[in-house]
């Protein structure tokens, strides 16, 4: 079955920076666009980044373009997001996320706080 399990979350200070890696497995990795997706207390998930299915292209959302960089590694069904210069709005569970046959699939989600 589909799975994604994401690591590196953790705690920095505004300014810091974080990478993120999303393990996948159980579909053929090289043929699908994924995205990183975060979800904030109260608010709702929203797709703060996206790679097609071979790297060529991709996609950030307004607030986080030029700070966000997300890349993948199809020999090893890894996705991963470079967060820089952070700041306390990029608190969220962040997870990554792939559509598949008509069905959305996530993982469960990494924990990213910016605080002094």
């Amino acid at each position: 079955q589909v799975q994604l399990v994401e690591s590196g979350g953790g705690q920095v200070r505004p300014g810091g920076a974080l990478r993120l890696s999303c393990a996948a497995s159980g579909f053929d990795f090289s043929n699908y666009a994924l995205g990183w997706f975060r979800q904030a207390p109260g608010k709702e998930r929203e797709l703060v980044a996206q790679i097609s299915s071979v790297g060529g292209a991709t996609w950030y959302a307004n607030d986080v373009k030029g700070r966000f960089t997300i890349s993948r590694d199809n020999a090893k069904n890894l996705v991963y997001l470079q967060m820089n210069r952070l700041k306390p709005e990029d608190t969220a569970v962040y997870s990554c996320g792939c559509y598949i046959q008509r069905v959305n699939y996530w993982g469960q989600g990494t924990q990213v706080t910016v605080s002094p």
